[in-house]
């Protein structure tokens, strides 16, 4: 019998070990953290063996093979000793891979991933296809395959999931752009993290399709570095040659594989880049021969995603948006790009790196004050101070809402939208979120 040891008790890592136990491996499973009792309950349910708060190396060690939590680094004390001892390492999208014959749909990028993927979703359920919802956005994919087992799985890879995948074949690629995210991960090489949303294309056979962003200046140069057999699907804002879904005279249209179109008013979301991910779901859904009225209908009927440019409530006249799911500049970026109204923007937290260069322009023309949110805000003050627009310096979410709740006149718009990781003062990003919505409903 094989030994396969779960690092990581997450939800990825529960699900990975379930699985294993289930195909007959002697299956361990170690957490440095504290397991959340959920978790442990999945565990002891099964009767797997687990560790909390620590690693035993002589029980780790011993693995034939390690699936290991995208949370952990590859910096990570015991995953250099695995390493070093030629242990292979792989991801639980790798592994659930292996098990299943379903197809899969799998999206990536730096941005619009949780969008894309659960659009994508909400089409098919309309369809009444026996599809599942996995990867990044916080589903157990091997849970799933181990004991309720679908025909597709729409999948979110996240570049750590990416990382430890080798063997895993997507049916359906998408790729939705690249923009510097996460470099901390990866030694501060961009090139590292392109490498690793590039992955998505291994193993893609002739029988296979493959949507990305056309326009995307990483995208396009990476293209010709690979030798690509799935069939391209390219989509672009606006229509330009070789794009096979693209926005023409206020019609949504895709030329591929059956014409279809719809007015883009019709469409439920908004914005420039939920253009792009309405163009890559509904060509996922076309490829996958979804008819034509309920795709149509699925697009202008899908509610949104919570975290992401979702509207809270309005108090005395201001409009508060939630975009705590906006951990990087790009995704920020987005956001502003797509106000209409004076705008106090939230911005901060755990900084990965972030050049804040590039969203300097629309902070000048959108923005009417600025609220820092982070246990330090250094890095803000040496970026945005210079412009002369009001500024005030918040450390927890309570002085941040009073601060917006002071500054905002009637007709803005409080925008959090923050540009970083949430880990300096919340548990994450969904933590953050729910705070700022707590918080402005109770003003």
């Amino acid at each position: 019998m094989k030994r396969i040891v779960v690092l990581g008790a997450g939800e990825s890592g529960a699900g990975a070990a379930v699985l294993a136990q289930k195909e007959g491996f002697d299956v361990f499973v170690s957490d440095t953290s504290l397991i959340k009792d959920k978790y442990k309950k999945i565990l002891d349910d099964h009767g797997i063996a687990w560790e909390e708060g620590h690693h035993t190396e002589a029980k780790i060690l011993n693995a034939d093979e390690v699936i290991k939590s995208p949370g952990i680094p590859k910096e990570a004390p015991m995953v250099q000793k695995l390493m070093a001892q030629g242990t292979h390492i792989i991801s639980e999208i790798e592994f659930a891979g292996r098990y299943t014959h379903a197809k899969m749909i799998c999206i990536t990028g730096s941005n619009g991933k949780t969008t894309t993927t659960s659009l994508i979703y909400h089409i098919f359920k309309a369809a009444g296809y026996d599809a599942g919802l996995a990867g990044n956005i916080g589903h157990s994919l091997a849970l799933q395959v181990a004991e309720e087992p679908h025909e597709y799985y729409i999948i979110e890879l996240s570049s750590f999931q990416l990382d430890n995948m080798y063997n895993f074949r997507s049916n359906i690629a998408i790729l939705l752009n690249i923009t510097p995210d996460h470099l901390d991960r990866y030694d501060f090489k961009f090139q590292n993290y392109v490498d690793a949303k590039m992955r998505i294309l291994q193993n893609q056979t002739e029988d296979d399709s493959f949507i990305f962003w056309n326009d995307d200046p990483v995208i396009k140069q990476e293209l010709d570095k690979y030798d690509i057999r799935a069939v391209k699907c390219p989509f672009s804002e606006l229509k330009e040659k070789g794009s096979i879904g693209y926005m023409e005279e206020g019609q949504y249209k895709l030329e591929f594989p059956t014409p279809f179109n719809m007015e883009q008013e019709e469409l439920s979301l908004t914005g420039k880049h939920n253009i792009y991910n309405s163009l890559a779901a509904g060509l996922a859904s076309n490829i996958s021969g979804i008819k034509k009225e309920i795709i149509r209908k699925s697009l202008s009927d899908f509610p949104g995603v919570e975290h992401r440019l979702e509207k809270v409530c309005d108090v005395a006249g201001v409009h508060y948006i939630n975009d705590s799911k906006a951990t990087n500049v790009d995704a920020c970026w987005y956001a502003l790009e797509s106000m209409r109204t004076p705008t106090i923007l939230i911005i901060g937290g755990k900084d990965k790196g972030n050049d804040y260069s590039e969203i300097q322009e629309l902070v000048k023309q959108k923005c009417v004050g600025l609220v820092y949110l982070g246990a330090d805000n250094a890095k803000l003050h040496a970026n945005f101070d210079h412009l002369g627009i009001p500024v005030r310096d918040t450390h927890s979410m309570q002085e941040c809402v009073a601060a917006c709740y002071d500054m905002a006149r009637p007709g803005d718009t409080v925008l959090l939208s923050p540009c970083c990781a949430s880990f300096d003062l919340f548990k994450n990003m969904e933590d953050r979120g729910d705070q700022f919505k707590t918080l402005v409903r109770n003003l």
